[in-house]
């Protein structure tokens, strides 16, 4: 009982400090703060655990209930950020409402948030200095776990002052130093990335009806495509029985008629021949999606719809880059969606590109994230892992033991 009221009662005070001085300010604990701060904090830990004797709050905070309470109370604030769409410590996106107000949607840079975390923290350090200061190997498991999962928790809390997101737009030919972070500030880096080029890989074309008046995919609420199938199209939409005679993936509309372009601009054509299963009206002509350079077309149906191509769906998205840095080195490298590029610690991932020129895009916005304290977060993890493995043996020993 007494753990849920001191739990409830940081949530409060949480919640009364955002709404009066605002989130924390996450720059404030950038290296060397954050260390220090740390050492002092484990330092005092310290202390207080070789004072425990002498305080029964000491001893209770040490104890099972404050750990259950502390980790329910924890994970309820996990589950709180979970729930609700997170935005980046300093950005410019302030969403409305009393999420925003008690800081729901940045969390991590909420008080409530890192109250209830040093909180939890304190217990676990409490916990941990009282089965490690009575050495036994039956608990070696239970210290790496502990331990472990400290270091996770701080290296992840007490790095996010130092973490560094940045967006860059390169150019085709142009070598880009400079980077910005969400609230527009330009910077300088050690690395420079020139886009060679850009591209798209796409699914096969596919055909649908529309209304001509109001642009609606028919059947209304329930759309019916058509796609095509190595390189040819065959198949029923609504009435009509379709039949792609010529298909061009790479073409330009010339005088009237789509040509096979290779060039810049180049959209993909298909040439259909439309009977209707009913009346047996008989439609034939180009579809396309257009690009930058050319118009989509569309083939004129009966009783106001049209068939039409909409734009390809991209299946992998990739930026050949060359990538220089301060040092002199020259790197080339494929970057792809979900596949970023590791570089003297910064991790390059493909973000965006210029969709109104699509896979003749000659910029592309690239996504440069460096947390210096995330091998610190891969030891804890590595840590936890040891414990469990240690647990495993020893519970295993012990039966054969038995």
């Amino acid at each position: 009982m007494e753990g849920a009221v001191i739990c409830f009662g940081l949530f409060i005070t949480g919640t009364i400090l955002q709404l009066t001085v605002g989130s924390v300010n996450t720059i404030l604990f950038q290296f060397p703060v954050n260390l220090i701060f740390a050492g002092i904090y484990w330092v005092c830990m310290l202390i207080m655990h070789l004072n425990k004797k002498r305080s029964a709050i000491i001893r209770w905070l040490s104890g099972m209930e404050a750990s259950l309470t502390a980790i329910g109370a924890f994970l309820l604030m996990v589950l709180i950020m979970g729930l609700n769409r997170q935005t980046p410590v300093q950005s410019d996106i302030h969403p409305d409402g009393i999420v925003a107000d008690i800081g729901f949607s940045q969390l991590t840079s909420s008080w409530s948030f890192l109250l209830i975390f040093l909180y939890m923290v304190t217990i676990l350090l409490l916990t941990t200095l009282r089965k490690g200061l009575k050495f036994k190997i039956a608990n070696i498991g239970f210290l790496l776990n502990h331990i472990g999962l400290s270091v996770v928790l701080w290296g992840a809390i007490l790095g996010s002052g130092d973490m560094q997101r940045l967006h860059m737009v390169a150019q085709t030919g142009n070598p880009e130093w400079r980077a910005s972070d969400t609230m527009g500030k330009i910077s300088e880096l050690p690395l420079a990335i020139q886009l060679e080029q850009f591209t798209i890989d796409e699914y096969p074309p596919k055909v649908m009806v529309i209304d001509n008046f109001t642009g609606v995919s028919l059947p209304n609420g329930k759309p019916e495509v058509l796609s095509m199938e190595n390189d040819s199209l065959n198949g029923k939409l609504l009435d009509w029985q379709l039949t792609g005679s010529k298909y061009l993936p790479r073409a330009a509309w010339i005088q009237g008629r789509y040509i096979s372009y290779q060039n810049e601009g180049a959209t993909a054509a298909l040439y259909v021949k439309a009977k209707n299963l009913k009346s047996g009206a008989k439609k034939e002509g180009w579809v396309s999606y257009g690009s930058f350079m050319f118009p989509h077309q569309a083939l004129e149906l009966d009783n106001g719809k049209s068939l039409v191509m909409p734009p390809c769906e991209p299946k992998r998205f990739a930026s050949t880059v060359t990538v220089f840095t301060k040092e002199g080195k020259s790197i080339p490298a494929t970057i792809e969606v979900n596949k970023p590029l590791k570089v003297n610690g910064w991790k390059i991932y493909l973000l965006g590109y210029d969709e109104s020129r699509g896979r003749w895009s000659k910029t592309c916005t690239f996504e440069l994230v460096k947390d210096p304290w995330l091998p610190v977060v891969y030891t804890g993890i590595v840590l936890m892992l040891a414990g469990a493995f240690h647990l495993f043996l020893f519970t295993k020993t012990r039966r054969k033991k038995i």
